[in-house]
C-alpha cells in the first residue's frame, strides 16, 4: 500500500525531474518516481522508490495516484496530441485524489497557444485540482547536452538565434523550486516565470565558454535552412523544427525578459551561466566519451 500523502514525479530520469526526485529524497519527502522503465531508471535515479508509469497507458494510472497528493507534471517531449494522454491522466489523478499539480511549464506559455503546455495549463486550471506553473527560460543544460559534441569536437555554437539575447537559467535552480513548491505552501493557483539574472547573446555565451575552457569556443549564426540541415542529420525533423523555432524566438529579441521569481523563492540570485560552465567544464573536454 504506497503511503498516503505520497509525491508522485513525472518526467523522473529527465533533466528537472531527476534533480527534483532526488532533492525530494534528500528532504525525506515521500516522493515516488513514476517512470515507464523502472528497471532502467534505477541506474539513472539510484535508490530512490519508482513506480511503473505510462502516460499512453492508462492501466498504469490507478496504482501511480493511488495515496498521492501532489504531482510533479513534465510532458514528454514525444506527446504533442495532449488531450490523447495528459488530459486522461490529469483526470485520474483528480479522482485518486491528488490535491496539488505542480507543472514544468514554459516561459511565455501564456501567451502562445501553439504549444502544448498551453493547453495543459488550460485543463488544469479547469480541473478542481490546485497548480503551479512553473514556466522557466531556456536551460543552460542544453548547452551540455543537446549542443554538447559541436561544442566539444568543433569548439564552435551553432545556432540560428542572431544577437538576441536569452535569459538562460539553469536547471538545477528550476528543481530547487519545483521541490519547494511541492514541499511548502502558499503556492497554489501561482505561476512563477523563473530565468536567469542576466540574459546572454550566444556570441557572449561563447565568449565566457571560450575563458572557462581555455581554448576558443566561436559562435556562428547560420541560416534557418542550414541549422534545419544540419541537424536532421543528427535528430527528427519535429525536433529540429522545435529547436528553430526557440532560437528564431531568440532572434527576434523575445527571450531575453528577466524576474525576480528565483530570488524571491530560493533567497538566493540565480546561477550564473559563469558558475554554470565552471561546474559542467569536464562535458566538453576533447576527451570526453560523448555517451
Amino acid at each position: 500500500m504506497p503511503p498516503k500523502g505520497r509525491i508522485v514525479v513525472t518526467g523522473a530520469t529527465g533533466t528537472v525531474g531527476r534533480e527534483v526526485m532526488q532533492r525530494l529524497a534528500r528532504q525525506g519527502a515521500p516522493a515516488v518516481a513514476a517512470v515507464r522503465n523502472p528497471g532502467r531508471a534505477r541506474s539513472t535515479l539510484g535508490t530512490v522508490p519508482t513506480i511503473r508509469f505510462d502516460f499512453e497507458d492508462p492501466a498504469t494510472y490507478d496504482e501511480t495516484f493511488r495515496g498521492a497528493e501532489k504531482l510533479f507534471l513534465v510532458r514528454p517531449p514525444a506527446i504533442a496530441a495532449v488531450w490523447q494522454s495528459i488530459f486522461p491522466a490529469l483526470r485520474a489523478a483528480q479522482a485518486a485524489g491528488v490535491q496539488h499539480v505542480v507543472l514544468l511549464s514554459l516561459l511565455g506559455a501564456e501567451e502562445n497557444p501553439f504549444v502544448p503546455h498551453r493547453w495543459i495549463e488550460w485543463y488544469l486550471q479547469s480541473l478542481d485540482m490546485d497548480w503551479t506553473f512553473l514556466r522557466p527560460s531556456f536551460f543552460m543544460q542544453n548547452l551540455s547536452t543537446t549542443h554538447r559534441a559541436e561544442i566539444r569536437d568543433r569548439d564552435e555554437i551553432f545556432v540560428p538565434a542572431g544577437e538576441g539575447a536569452t535569459s538562460f537559467i539553469d536547471a538545477r535552480d528550476v528543481a530547487a523550486v519545483g521541490a519547494r513548491v511541492l514541499t511548502g505552501a502558499g503556492h497554489a493557483r501561482r505561476a512563477y516565470a523563473l530565468t536567469g539574472a542576466e540574459a546572454l547573446t550566444y556570441a557572449e555565451v561563447a565568449r565566457i565558454l571560450s575563458d572557462v575552457l581555455g581554448r576558443p569556443i566561436g559562435y556562428h549564426d547560420p541560416s534557418l535552412l542550414d541549422f534545419v540541415r544540419r541537424q536532421l542529420g543528427q535528430r527528427p525533423l519535429g525536433f529540429v523544427l522545435v529547436m528553430a523555432g526557440i532560437y528564431l524566438t531568440a532572434q527576434l529579441g523575445l527571450a531575453a525578459r528577466t524576474t525576480l521569481d528565483v530570488e524571491r523563492l530560493l533567497g538566493r540570485p540565480p546561477t550564473t551561466f559563469r558558475q554554470f560552465a565552471e561546474d559542467y567544464r569536464s562535458v566538453w573536454a576533447p576527451s570526453s566519451s560523448g555517451s
